[in-house]
């Protein structure tokens, strides 16, 4: 016989939605957070339900939220490339790409300064997107000269 395989009708910000208040307690609150203020720093940020994890983006992914016993986990894909002045990313730092911020019970993270680097992300994503979307130079045609 064979298994009947459930086709996933909710949404991503709804399994989000789900996410955060089965969760409840301080992980739940600061996820809801994070993901407020991603929001506000991206009206048009996709949210999307990946690897059964939150994932934010814009021009390819932002960041996922990863929730754990003792905390809740940002990781931004191309966080390695990112300034970090307000030095938030405090976890995978060792890594050649991602960047992660780590949040623990009794811990907040600065809004603003977290909203810059979602901004950040967003340009970073959009900078590499315009390089891959212009024509190589072999394709422009050749300028020819006037007898």
């Amino acid at each position: 016989m064979k298994k009947s395989v459930a086709i996933e009708t909710r949404s991503a910000p709804e399994r989000i939605s789900e996410r955060v208040a089965e969760l409840g307690g301080w992980r739940g609150k600061a996820l809801g957070r994070m993901r407020k203020l991603i929001q506000q720093a991206d009206p048009d940020v996709v949210e999307e339900w990946k690897w059964d994890i939150p994932v934010w983006s814009h021009d390819g992914i932002l960041c996922t939220g990863e929730t754990y016993k003792d905390k809740v986990k940002l990781t931004f894909a191309k966080g390695a490339s990112l300034k970090d002045p307000a030095r938030l990313f405090n976890a995978s730092l060792d890594g050649n790409m991602r960047r992660a911020i780590d949040i623990h019970e009794g811990v907040t993270v600065d809004g603003a300064a977290f909203k810059a680097l979602i901004r950040q992300a967003i340009a970073f994503n959009s900078a590499g997107k315009l390089k891959t979307s212009k024509p190589s130079k072999s394709s422009k045609p050749s300028k020819k000269a006037k007898s």
